[in-house]
């Protein structure tokens, strides 16, 4: 029996939609990247896994509370024009993302950094430097 033209065109989508729909498979729906909190001695590092993202998809500021606000939105450009087949199924996208972080105590808000590579956002955020008191010997009078 040979398959019918309306068949042969959509048999690609229905086993792609069978095997990504079913229950041994969970379907996420989130679209938050993974963050990771280090701890230095001096320092915090926060690290943002964004495939596929550069600096310019990226603003990194403090509000007005001074909290870390991560903004990330990525500006879809249509290069439709470059491939040679056209998607069955497109998912993978991150198109706007907003993060607030709570800064500890300690944290130096005046000296934070950020960079962007491979697609993974690095802030890094230094501890204030705590003064040591100086150490002193005090001689003491007996009388």
């Amino acid at each position: 029996m040979v398959p019918s033209r309306r068949n042969a065109q959509t048999w690609l989508p229905d086993i792609f939609n069978d095997f990504f729909d079913n229950n041994w498979m969970e379907r996420s729906n989130c679209t938050a990247p993974a963050i990771n909190v280090l701890e230095h001695e001096k320092s915090y590092e926060l690290e943002l896994a964004a495939p596929g993202m550069t600096k310019e998809d990226f603003k990194v500021t403090l509000d007005k509370e001074g909290d870390l606000v991560i903004n990330m939105e990525k500006k879809n450009e249509n290069n439709e024009n470059h491939r040679r087949g056209h998607y069955l199924r497109r998912e993978f996208s991150y198109s706007k993302f907003q993060q607030t972080m709570l800064l500890p105590e300690d944290a130096d808000r005046e000296k934070i950094s950020a960079k962007v590579v491979n697609g993974v956002l690095t802030v890094d955020i230094p501890k204030i430097e705590k003064v040591k008191p100086e150490e002193t010997n005090k001689n003491i009078e007996i009388f």
